[in-house]
């Protein structure tokens, strides 16, 4: 069966190549995910049709945007794509509005899928259409930027590192909108970033690229808990959970989390949610403690029974990474060689996996 989206590059540089051939889901954001200089911006532009890769085949739903072989390559303004920077290039001496129309004349009036006012809303800019650029914080110039790139309407959006020139206020007050648009909109979205944070937060897959090469692909939940990747050693390493909000605590403001496929529940200090709203966690494997028993007093609310699955030597000479099962949702823990050696864990053991309800990021 074929894949929605897929892509196949071959591109050599003097000093650096790029070789991957991904298939990727259609819906959703699929992030592209390593460090400088692995090839993510350069997979962008070859998607984009800003740069031509020598060998190439980018297909787009049913829309073929690339075939080397047939010798068809589609230019880049008739390719149905939004493509946000890391800074938003507005046009200074044009309103809001003046540049979110901009954006709406590129496509036909027929083919308008998004209106001015659907994007100014959804992207929380309609009470700034009338101020220049000049006028704007830095979010809410690549918010408007956003909105801008939604309005051509387009089949794919692209994000290269959209929040890199942010700070971290400025990256809490736009995350919440790239949520909403991951919620309520249909586009699929490729999403460059190397903030692990960011794309425990905002991915749905995620593709690990070193060196130009796809050394990973797979789901978010799956790709970030497997120990044989890099992803595992570094100090944010972690898992990420969608579960469902089951109960709402109003005196101690907890939300109690279904976990995915189980009656395990995990309780998050959080603002009020719905019952029945999904809600995605992330477990960062420094904040998992081990325990042979599940009923010690503690102030750690989360208590979650687990069998160990395979254990890895740690960056550190002084710690272990384990990956733990807890009745199909997975989780990392990174503990000391002593506390392992202590409690003589080994595959299959079943332990309990502590997690404090402050340190889950929801």
């Amino acid at each position: 069966m074929t894949s929605p989206i897929e892509i196949r590059l071959r591109v050599a540089y003097p000093e650096f190549s790029i070789d991957i051939d991904l298939s990727l889901p259609g819906r959703g954001v699929t992030a592209l995910y390593g460090h400088s200089g692995s090839g993510k911006t350069t997979c962008l532009r070859c998607v984009a049709g800003l740069e031509k890769a020598g060998h190439g085949y980018i297909r787009i739903n049913d829309e073929v945007w690339q075939d080397s072989d047939r010798g068809f390559f589609l230019a880049p303004h008739k390719r149905a794509l939004g493509y946000v920077f890391q800074e938003a290039s507005l046009f200074p001496h044009l309103s809001v509005q003046g540049n979110l129309e901009f954006g709406l004349k590129r496509i036909a009036a027929s083919d308008r899928r998004i209106q001015l006012h659907q994007a100014a809303e959804l992207l929380g800019i309609d009470h700034l259409l009338a101020r220049r650029p000049d006028k704007l914080s830095g979010g809410e110039r690549q918010r408007v930027g956003i909105a801008r790139a939604l309005l051509t309407s387009p089949r794919l959006l692209l994000l290269d590192e959209p929040l890199a020139a942010l700070d971290s206020l400025r990256k809490n007050e736009i995350l919440p909108y790239l949520e909403r648009l991951h919620d309520e909109l249909q586009i699929p979205m490729l999403y460059v970033s190397h903030s692990q944070d960011e794309v425990a937060r905002l991915a749905d897959h995620l593709v690990l690229l070193e060196q130009g090469r796809a050394i990973a692909s797979g789901t978010i939940g799956e790709t970030l808990a497997r120990l044989d990747l890099p992803l595992a050693m570094g100090d944010d390493a972690g898992v990420v959970i969608k579960g469902v909000v089951s109960a709402y605590d109003d005196k101690y403001q907890l939300v109690s989390v279904n976990l995915p496929g189980s009656a395990l529940q995990m309780r998050v200090a959080h603002a009020a949610l719905a019952v029945g709203k999904a809600l995605r966690c992330k477990v960062q494997a420094r904040d998992v403690s081990l325990s042979l028993l599940g009923d010690e007093p503690s102030s750690i609310l989360n208590r979650l029974p687990v069998t160990v699955v395979s254990q890895i030597a740690a960056d550190n000479a002084a710690h272990v990474l384990l990956r733990l099962d807890a009745e199909g949702t997975a989780l990392l823990a990174r503990i000391t060689r002593y506390s392992f050696d202590h409690l003589q864990i080994c595959p299959g053991q079943r332990l309990w996996a502590q997690i404090k309800a402050v340190a889950v990021l929801a």
